[in-house]
């Protein structure tokens, strides 16, 4: 037995070897174990091996008083039952054992000089099977196996603690290859270095900061920045874009929920505040928070808790907030839209992010940096950018920022064939901003506009057979990341 349990780390494993090696000398048709939830104080039967499938499975839960596992936690007493006619007491698990056609058993207290554990228990089809040398047998095994068992829960809280931070690390890579995501925000103008110094002046402290701007100007980096100016730099940063999410779903992907809290919850989910303890969490387009949600964040802000959906338990973490918006958050506060309670919460620093036309001389070093970036991943050689694509570049307005500049340059290094980068002039044809002429119309615009009508005509159903991903032949996904790129949002 010492043997068996010191090869195996899983309970699992270790109960099926076990069950494999003890018939040799004990006879038995059932043998599972019985532990003691601390934070539901509940007894659970967690590990099992049955001639066949029936009625007793793993995950069964009794309260402690209705389970014989339960009494002998609490007695820290063997227990043993040679007939279940005779046995009155815990009628639950009697129902069981004669649903079963287990005759007798025989229980005996888990207990290592820590804590006690729970219960072991075998069953067996014959009546007065346990008892004398057998039961003295089963206490010798007993004894070993909470040691076992022990190691087994400890090793288990160290693997979800890895996996943890597994997930924290997937996360972190992920957000490494999003688009937004090179090393240094580019620029050398001075509205840009304005920016810049108000994040060295606010990154060292806790404060929350607002950032505003325009879709597409560069928010993101700005949070990055913060963050990386921090003393939480060496912690996950994580980011959810709020109009993105369902507003059904987006209390789950902020706090996270139970298993079970709401149709389709089939398992427990950490929460984007849980995952950002002690690190930096930044709220995009936070202006598309429901009102009903907003007290939750504000508390939040406040105190630093909350509670998961489905669940009581507070929660508290240690969280850095930066969150932007491209709306008047003012205004939506006078037309009751905005909490102005968690308005004034997240405006502490408030940091505007410039837009693109508002600093041109910062075009020609983006890009070069985005060519650079799209050769380098294509696999292409590009050497120059003719000075007339370069004016054109810079005297074009630009009304989806540097986002639009970066898959405009993307597209032209795809075109390009030789060693200068082809620019297609005739779309960078100067948009007044009141008007949109058909034959001028910029490439992103066309596609604003075709994914607009597909949205109006739907009635802004975006999933679905009969929603706009479908008339448009693409996934859900797909068309939300678009309307995330292009600044669609719904109207409120």
């Amino acid at each position: 037995m010492s043997e068996s349990i010191a090869l195996h780390r899983d309970l699992a494993d270790l109960f099926h070897d076990l069950a494999g090696r003890l018939p040799r000398v004990f006879k038995f048709s059932y043998i599972f174990l019985i532990l003691h939830d601390p934070e539901r104080n509940v007894m659970r039967l967690h590990i099992l091996e049955a001639p066949r499938p029936g009625r007793i499975v793993p995950g069964v839960e009794l309260q402690i008083e209705d389970s014989a596992g339960g009494w002998v936690w609490q007695q820290q007493q063997p227990l043993v039952c040679t007939n279940v006619d005779h046995e009155t007491r815990f009628p639950k698990v009697i129902q069981m054992m004669r649903a079963e056609g287990v005759r007798s058993f025989c229980l005996v207290p888990l207990t290592t000089a820590r804590r006690r554990l729970g219960a072991l228990a075998v069953g067996s089809f014959e009546e007065h099977h346990y008892g004398g040398a057998s039961l003295e047998f089963l206490q010798q095994v007993a004894k070993q196996v909470a040691v076992a068992v022990e190691n087994a829960l400890a090793f288990q809280q160290i693997a979800e603690l890895k996996d943890k931070l597994a997930k924290e690390k997937l996360y972190l890579e992920e957000e490494i290859q999003t688009e937004y995501n090179f090393e240094e925000i580019v620029g050398d103008s001075r509205a840009l270095k304005l920016v810049l110094k108000e994040v060295q002046t606010v990154a060292a402290t806790d404060s929350t900061v607002l950032i505003l701007g325009e879709t597409g100007s560069g928010k993101e980096l700005v949070a990055r920045a913060l963050h990386n100016r921090s003393d939480r730099r060496e912690r996950t940063f994580v980011k959810l874009n709020c109009a993105a999410i369902p507003t059904g779903l987006l209390e789950s992907e902020l706090f996270g929920h139970e298993k079970g809290a709401f149709t389709g919850a089939i398992a427990t989910k950490i929460g984007r505040f849980e995952l950002a303890d002690r690190g930096t969490i930044f709220l995009d387009e936070v202006g598309e928070i429901p009102l009903e949600l907003q007290v939750k964040l504000l508390r939040v802000l406040q105190e630093q808790e909350f509670e998961r959906l489905g669940s009581t338990k507070t929660i508290h973490v240690n969280v850095r907030v930066i969150a932007a918006t491209n709306r008047d958050l003012s205004r939506m506060v006078e037309e009751q839209a905005f909490r102005s309670d968690l308005y004034y919460r997240l405006k502490v620093f408030p940091i505007t992010v410039p837009p693109l036309r508002d600093r041109p001389e910062d075009i020609p070093l983006l890009v070069r940096h985005f060519a650079q970036k799209f050769a380098q991943r294509m696999k292409k050689r590009i050497e120059t950018i003719p000075s007339e694509a370069m004016k054109a570049l810079q005297a074009y307005h630009w009304p989806g920022n540097v986002r639009e500049l970066e898959n405009f340059i993307e597209r032209a290094v795809i075109l390009t064939q030789g060693q200068d980068l082809f620019v297609s002039i005739g779309e960078l044809t100067r948009l007044p901003s009141h008007t949109t002429n058909s034959g001028t119309t910029t490439l992103e615009h066309a596609e604003r506009e075709h994914i607009l009508k597909a949205l109006h005509k739907t009635n802004w159903t975006i999933g679905g057979p009969s929603g706009a991903a479908a008339k448009l032949g693409m996934k859900r996904t797909t068309l939300q990341s678009k309307m995330q790129k292009l600044g669609i949002s719904r109207p409120s």
